[in-house]
């Protein structure tokens, strides 16, 4: 599998703080793989980052530590600014116009 360094390292991180969130819940490696369908060899991979895990593994390491709302972050659409202007500007009241009436 082809991975940039800066992948790499962000699967390092990415596994090391899988880790770090199965020890605060105290879980051995055993016990976490199996709330998350995996075998121990897998879940050992995931926690060294290993770039070949299959992304279901990940899903539900997630939802198991209560972060499955952070998947929709990961790919989120970009932000259109015209199209959230225009949403501001529907219901707003228009000023009056400064021209004096004649008479």
């Amino acid at each position: 599998m082809i991975c940039s360094e800066k992948a790499r390292e962000n699967l390092k991180s990415l596994g090391e703080r899988l880790r770090d969130e199965r020890l605060y819940r105290n879980e051995t490696q055993k016990v976490f793989a199996a709330r998350i369908g995996a075998s121990t060899p897998t879940l050992i991979k995931m926690e060294s980052g290993d770039p070949k895990v299959q992304l279901g593994f990940w899903v539900a390491a997630m939802d198991v530590l209560g972060h499955e709302d952070d998947l929709n972050q990961l790919i989120a659409p970009s932000e259109d600014l015209f199209v959230k202007y225009e949403q501001t500007q529907k219901g707003r009241r228009k000023r009056a116009s400064r021209r004096k009436k004649t008479p």
